[in-house]
C-alpha cells in the first residue's frame, strides 16, 4: 500500500510527494527511478533492449569481485519510519539473496556525496524473489534519506518506506493546508473508495486524472458518501477547496463540509460535529473555493475558540462522486503549534548539528 488512505500506511518515499532516487551505484539493466513509481510493477513477456529484457525496477549487472550495490532514495517527506518494504516481484533468478537498509537525517537538499552519517535501520538480512520482503522498524526518530544496499547485486522492483510524515514546524506557521499530507494531515475514514483512494485528495498538486484522486462506488441507496480527515494539528479554518477537475460524469451533485474540535480523538463522536459549509451544489471539472469563518462560537476568527477551530472535518459527497482534491487552509493555533515542535525536536537523531538547532 502507497498511499494514505483510511487504514493505510504512508509511504514515505513516493514520487508523488516528492520522494526522489538521487542515487545508485549502477544501473544498467533498470533504471533506479523505477524504485519509487507508484504503480504496482509489472511484467511485460518477451521485451527485450540492447542490455537484456526490460525489467519494471532497479537491475544492476553482476559484480565479479567482493562488492555490493546501493541506491540512495530522498523522502518525499521527511518522518518516523515503522517498516521497510523491498519488492522483488517478477526478479526470479536475479534477485539479491541479501538486503540491508539504513537512513540519514539532514537539513536542506545535500548531494549524496555529502550524506555521510547513516543509521541502520534494518541489518542485511536474507530477501525472497517474486516477494514483497516486509521488514518491521523500530527507529523513533525523524529521517530525510534511505539507503538500499543490495548484497552482492540484483533486481528490485520497488521500495516502499511506510511511517509517519513529521513536517518541520517551521514551514507550519501562518496559513497552511492543514489537510495536506506533507503538512501531518491524514485519512482518518471513508465511507467508500472503491475506484481510487481517499488518501489522493490530500496528495501535493494537482490531479492529473479521475486515477488521482478519490472515487467511490455508485450508490443505489438513499445515503451519501463521505471522506473524514484528521488534520496537521488544531487550527482556526478559513478557507476551502474542494477539487472536482477530471470528474465529468461523475463528481458529486453536491456537498458538504462538518467540522468537530475533538484534540486525541481518532474519529470524533457524532455530536462534536457542526456545518461549516452547507450543502452546497458543485460542478464537474472544477475547483471550488469557499469562505468557511466563523461559524457561531466565542472568540471566531481570531484563533483563540470558537466555532471555526477545528481537529477533523468530514466532507460529505452527496449521494456519490468523485473528488481530485481537499484543500482546508487555515492556521495551527499557538499551543498546537508549539507541541509540533516538541514532537520534532524529540524526534531529530542525536546528530553534531540537528536540522535547525534547538526548538524553544
Amino acid at each position: 500500500m502507497t498511499d494514505s488512505g483510511a487504514g493505510r500506511a504512508t509511504d514515505l518515499a513516493l514520487r508523488a510527494l516528492g520522494g526522489s532516487v538521487i542515487f545508485a551505484t549502477d544501473e544498467l539493466f533498470a533504471e533506479k527511478e523505477n524504485l519509487i513509481r507508484p504503480e504496482a510493477p509489472a511484467f511485460a513477456a518477451g521485451q527485450f533492449g540492447n542490455r537484456g529484457k526490460i525489467y519494471d525496477g532497479w537491475e544492476t549487472r553482476r559484480h565479479r569481485a567482493p562488492a555490493h550495490d546501493h541506491a540512495i532514495v530522498r523522502l518525499g517527506i521527511p518522518g518516523i519510519v515503522h517498516e521497510v518494504v523491498v519488492d522483488t516481484s517478477f526478479f526470479r533468478g536475479n534477485y539479491p539473496p541479501q538486503v540491508s537498509v539504513e537512513a540519514a537525517a539532514a537539513e536542506g537538499y545535500p548531494a549524496p556525496g555529502e550524506l555521510t552519517t547513516w543509521h541502520t535501520l534494518v541489518e542485511r538480512t536474507a530477501a525472497l524473489g517474486d516477494t514483497a520482503n516486509r521488514y518491521p522498524v523500530s527507529s523513533p526518530q525523524r529521517w530525510t534519506h534511505v539507503r538500499l544496499s543490495i548484497y552482492p547485486d540484483g533486481g528490485v522492483a520497488r521500495l516502499r518506506v511506510h511511517g509517519t510524515p513529521l513536517p518541520d514546524p517551521r514551514f507550519l506557521a501562518g496559513t497552511i493546508d492543514l489537510a495536506a499530507l506533507e503538512n501531518g494531515g491524514r485519512v482518518a475514514g471513508c465511507s467508500d473508495q472503491f475506484y481510487a483512494s481517499a488518501g489522493n485528495l490530500i496528495l501535493p498538486g494537482l490531479a492529473t486524472g479521475m486515477a488521482g484522486g478519490w472515487e467511490n462506488a455508485r450508490r443505489r441507496d438513499a445515503g451519501h458518501d463521505y471522506v473524514t480527515i484528521a488534520l496537521a494539528a488544531r487550527g482556526v479554518l478559513r478557507h476551502v477547496e474542494i477539487d472536482t477537475s477530471w470528474f465529468v460524469g461523475n463528481a458529486p451533485d453536491r456537498v458538504r463540509l462538518l467540522a468537530a474540535d475533538a484534540p486525541g480523538a481518532a474519529l470524533p463522536d457524532d455530536s462534536a460535529w457542526r456545518e461549516v459549509l452547507p450543502v452546497t451544489a458543485v460542478q464537474p471539472d472544477t475547483r471550488h473555493r469557499y469562505l468557511v469563518g466563523d461559524t457561531g462560537g466565542e472568540g471566531g476568527g481570531n484563533g483563540e475558540g470558537g466555532g471555526n477551530i477545528a481537529t477533523h472535518v468530514r466532507l460529505d459527497v452527496i449521494p456519490d462522486g468523485g473528488l481530485a482534491r481537499l484543500r482546508v487552509y487555515g492556521e495551527i493555533v499557538p499551543e498546537a503549534l508549539a507541541g509540533l515542535r516538541r514532537r520534532w525536536q524529540s524526534a531529530l537523531p542525536a546528530l553534531p548539528n540537528p536540522p535547525g538547532g534547538a526548538v524553544e
